[in-house]
């Protein structure tokens, strides 16, 4: 009797995590699916769309951190403004932490002509409801490692 409840009690974990990893898996698509459209809102020139997407609490890490929505779309609406996007971004890694309430998504930000000139990193989080939210975001240049000289050795 003890190894038959046992051996349910094995199936039932390893069933749990399965069901786990498929959650995370599912959320990693709609984090994936809602950065997507985030990217597009620029692309169709829709700064309320935009701002939507943009938690209350954000904190948006530029030449210095922007708080709020209402800092960080004075902050963007020049690209807004602009005739066609300067920029775009895609998710290219998209990780969901267990317990489904947070997210990162990072990948390549191109120019107007698809040239990579950075990298984004957000951090997304799930509100009542299910809709994702972003909560963080921060842009890098793109890395030419090539013209980075190491430091040299120190020497005792």
């Amino acid at each position: 009797m003890k190894t038959k409840i046992a051996a349910w009690l094995l199936c039932c974990a390893v069933a749990g995590t399965v069901c786990a990893a498929d959650d995370l898996a599912k959320l990693a698509g709609e984090v994936r699916a809602t950065e997507i459209a985030f990217s597009k809102t620029l692309a169709d020139r829709d700064v309320n769309a935009f701002r939507a997407m943009i938690a209350p609490d954000v904190i948006w890490l530029a030449n210095k951190p922007l708080r709020g929505p209402d800092e960080v779309v004075a902050n963007w609406q020049r690209f807004f403004d602009a005739p066609r996007a300067p920029f775009s971004w895609s998710p290219e890694l998209v990780e969901v932490q267990e317990g489904g309430r947070l997210a990162l998504s990072t990948g390549p930000v191109t120019n107007a002509d698809g040239k990579r000139i950075g990298t984004y990193t957000s951090i997304w989080r799930r509100e009542p409801g299910g809709r994702w939210r972003i909560i963080f975001d921060r842009g890098c240049p793109v890395c030419d490692c090539e013209a980075q000289t190491p430091p040299a050795p120190a020497t005792q």
